[in-house]
């Protein structure tokens, strides 16, 4: 999540919350958060249709789910911790979601599998039916054994 989407969650100034972080740095090690380059923040910014003019000075920082986290032990407000407890839940349910996608698409992809091995077997029988049908049109008279009428 983008530092000022979490400081207006938490109804804070992105600055005070950026230096809330900086403060504590130790905690925040580069997994738990990291600056956007220039080129991710052009991105960004073309993306959600920002004006080129004004805003930001600095590049945003993102958090990841652990610095999120780790934001809550940082900032004691009972909206900070509502806030938490929220992001928390809905980055269980993501990842859930994630999980349940994951399980699908292995149950379709056996599926598949299975389903080629089949039709690669329903194509050797029709090959095999279609040569006995051939060996059947194409077989010689044979002269009958036996007692003659």
């Amino acid at each position: 999540m983008l530092d000022n989407n979490l400081a207006e969650l938490y109804q804070v100034d992105t600055r005070k919350l950026n230096q809330q972080v900086k403060r504590n740095s130790k905690r925040f090690p580069k997994d738990f958060m990291f600056q956007l380059t220039a080129i991710e923040f052009s991105n960004l910014k073309s993306q959600i249709v920002t004006s080129s003019w004004g805003g930001k000075r600095k590049l945003p920082i993102v958090f990841t789910e652990q610095g999120v986290a780790m934001l809550s032990g940082m900032l004691n407000s009972d909206r900070a911790i509502a806030v938490n407890i929220q992001i928390m839940r809905i980055f269980t349910r993501i990842r859930q979601t994630l999980t349940d996608n994951t399980e699908l698409r292995l149950a379709i992809e056996e599926i598949r599998h299975k389903t080629e091995n089949n039709t690669k077997n329903i194509e050797v029988v029709f090959q095999y039916l279609d040569e006995l049908i051939d060996k059947k049109e194409n077989a010689a008279t044979r002269e009958l054994i036996g007692y003659k009428s």
